[in-house]
C-alpha cells in the first residue's frame, strides 16, 4: 500500500513531522557516523601515522574535504538528470562502504585510494537525501524548518558516535578497526534506506523513468562507469594539494556559468529568488571556512595543547571532545530551536532567514574569541583548559543551528523544483570552498618551526582564532544590514 502513496498523500501529514522523515533520519545518521568518523581521524592520522607536518596536514585536510563537498554538486546534477535521488543515494553508499574497507585493509598504504571512493560516494549520497527531505513538504509549509532541524539532529547523532568511536579506536586500539567500523555502520545506513524506500511514493525516482528502459539503463551504467573511471584523476589531485588549487579555481566559475545558463530559462521572479539563494551560498563559504577548523587546526590544537580534564573528570581524550562536543550540543538543542522557530512563527516574531544567518556569524565570532581566550588558562607546559575549549563549542553550536539547517531548507524554498538537486549541490559546493579555505587558514596558523614548543603552538593557533573572530563579527553585522535587500529578492519566502 505504501508503495502507491502519492506525493499529495505524503505531504498531507498530520502533526509536526511526516513519518518518512524518520527513515531518512536513520539512513543519514549512520552515513554521518561513517563520514564524521573518517573526518575526525584525518589530521590526527596524517600527523601521527603518515608523518605529515602540521602545515601540510591542514592543507591535505582542506583538499580532501573540499573534494568531498565539490562532488556533491556533481552528484546532485547526475541525480537531477539521470539517476534520481534514490539510485544516486544507493550508489554513493556502496562507494563509501568500499572506501572505508579499502583503507581498513592497510591504512598507511591505501589511505588515498580509499579516500577517493569516499569522495565520490559522498558526492552521490549527501545532496540527494537532503533534497528528499525537502520533497516531504508542500511549498510554504511552516513545518519545513522544524523538519530540517530534526533531520539535522539525526546528522549529529551519527556525527557524535562516529567522531568519538573512530578516533578512539584509532588512537588506542587499531587504525584498521577504526576505518572498518565506518564501513560497517555505512552498511547499516544503506540497508535502512533499502528497506524503507517504498514509503517514499514517487519521491526520488529517476527523471528518466518514462524513457525506453534500455536507453535509461545505458545512461545509468555510463554514470556508474564514469564515476569509477574518474578515480585515478581524483587520486592525483588529492595526494598533491597543488592540483587541488587548480581544481578549485576551475569548478567554481564553471558551476556559476552553468547556473547562469539555467537561470536564463527562469521567470524574473524565479531569478530573483535564485540571486537571494546565491547570497546565502556566498556567505556560507565564509562560515564553513571558520567552522571547519574543527577537523583541521582545532584537531591538532586538541592533540597538543589541551589538558585531559573536563568538568573535573580526568582522563578525557581532547580529540574525542573536539570530534563529539559540537554533535552532542546539536542533538540537545536542534529540535528545541527548530520548535522555537515554529512557536515564534505562530506569534509572528520569528526572525527572517537573513537575520538568522547574521546571528549565526555573531555566535561564530563569540566562539572564536572563546577559543582565543584559552591562551589565558594555559599552564607553563603550553596545555590549556578543556572546559573553556568545550564552552567555545557550545557557542559555535548556536551559530551552526542558526545557519546550517536553515540553509538546507532555503535551497529547496528558493530554487524551482527542477533545480533542487543542483542547488543542494551548490550549497555543498559552497561548503567545499569553505573546507578548502579552512585548510589554507589552518596551515597559516600552524607554526613553521617543526621543533616549536607547545606554548609557541598555543600562541600561533590562538592568534589565528582571534582573527577569525573579527572576520565573523564583520560578516554577521553586514548580513543583518543587507537583510532588507535580500528579503525583497526572496519575495514571499521567509
Amino acid at each position: 500500500m505504501s508503495q502507491n502513496l502519492t506525493l499529495e498523500e505524503i505531504q498531507d501529514f498530520k502533526g509536526k513531522y511526516p513519518k518518512q522523515i524518520w527513515y531518512l533520519f536513520l539512513t543519514e545518521m549512520w552515513e554521518r557516523f561513517c563520514f564524521y568518523g573518517l573526518r575526525g581521524m584525518l589530521t590526527v592520522f596524517m600527523v601521527t601515522q603518515l608523518m605529515i607536518d602540521e602545515k601540510a596536514a591542514n592543507l591535505q585536510y582542506g583538499a580532501i574535504q573540499a573534494f568531498i563537498y565539490a562532488f556533491t554538486f556533481i552528484g546532485g546534477l547526475f541525480a537531477d538528470k539521470i539517476l534520481g535521488f534514490r539510485k544516486s543515494l544507493f550508489w554513493g553508499g556502496i562507494l563509501m562502504i568500499a572506501g572505508s574497507f579499502i583503507i581498513a585493509a592497510n591504512p598507511t598504504e591505501f589511505f588515498y585510494i580509499g579516500t577517493c571512493f569516499t569522495i565520490v560516494g559522498t558526492g552521490f549520497f549527501k545532496p540527494n537525501i537532503s533534497t528528499m527531505v525537502g520533497e516531504l513538504y508542500r511549498a510554504g509549509d511552516t513545518r519545513r524548518d522544524a523538519g530540517f532541524g530534526l533531520f539535522y539532529s539525526g546528522i549529529n547523532i551519527g556525527a557524535f558516535f562516529g567522531g568519538m568511536v573512530c578516533v578512539y579506536l584509532g588512537k588506542y586500539h587499531s587504525w584498521n578497526l577504526a576505518f572498518a567500523s565506518a564501513g560497517v555502520v555505512m552498511m547499516i545506513g544503506l540497508l535502512t534506506f533499502v528497506f524503507t524506500q517504498k514509503s517514499m511514493g514517487p519521491i526520488g525516482l529517476s527523471p528518466l523513468r518514462d524513457f525506453v528502459p534500455g536507453k535509461r539503463k545505458a545512461y545509468e551504467i555510463a554514470t556508474f562507469i564514469g564515476s569509477l573511471a574518474v578515480m585515478p584523476l581524483i587520486l592525483i589531485m588529492v595526494s598533491k594539494t597543488e592540483y587541488t588549487d587548480y581544481f578549485m579555481y576551475t569548478i567554481g566559475p564553471l558551476t556559476l556559468l552553468y547556473l547562469v545558463y539555467e537561470m536564463t530559462k527562469l521567470t524574473g521572479a524565479e531569478r530573483k529568488k535564485m540571486i537571494a539563494a546565491l547570497v546565502f551560498i556566498v556567505f556560507s563559504v565564509f562560515f564553513w571556512a571558520f567552522f571547519e577548523q574543527s577537523g583541521g587546526s582545532l584537531s591538532l590544537f586538541a592533540l597538543y595543547n589541551l589538558n585531559d580534564k573536563l568538568l573535573g573528570i580526568a582522563g578525557i581524550d581532547p580529540n574525542v571532545v573536539n570530534n563529539s562536543a559540537n554533535s552532542v550540543f546539536v542533538i540537545v538543542f536542534s529540535i528545541i530551536i527548530g520548535l522555537l522557530w515554529v512557536w515564534m512563527a505562530k506569534k509572528k516574531i520569528e526572525p527572517n532567514s537573513v537575520v538568522k544567518f547574521g546571528l549565526g556569524f555573531l555566535f561564530l565570532a563569540a566562539a572564536f574569541y572563546t577559543f582565543y581566550a584559552t591562551r589565558f588558562f594555559a599552564g607553563p607546559d603550553g596545555k590549556t583548559s578543556l572546559d573553556i575549549f568545550t564552552l567555545a563549542y557550545l557557542i559555535i553550536t548556536f551559530g551552526e543551528l542558526c545557519l546550517s539547517p536553515i540553509g538546507l531548507s532555503l535551497m529547496t524554498k528558493l530554487a524551482p523544483k527542477k533545480l533542487w538537486g543542483v542547488m543542494m549541490g551548490m550549497w555543498f559546493l559552497a561548503s567545499a570552498y569553505g573546507q578548502y579555505a579552512a585548510g589554507l587558514l589552518g596551515a597559516g596558523m600552524a607554526t613553521t618551526n617543526e621543533n616549536a614548543s607547545l606554548t609557541e603552538k598555543l600562541i600561533s593557533y590562538t592568534d589565528g582564532y582571534k582573527q577569525l573572530g573579527i572576520y565573523a563579527l564583520i560578516a554577521g553585522i553586514l548580513l543583518i544590514v543587507i537583510s532588507p535587500i535580500v528579503r525583497k529578492l526572496m519575495q514571499e519566502v521567509k
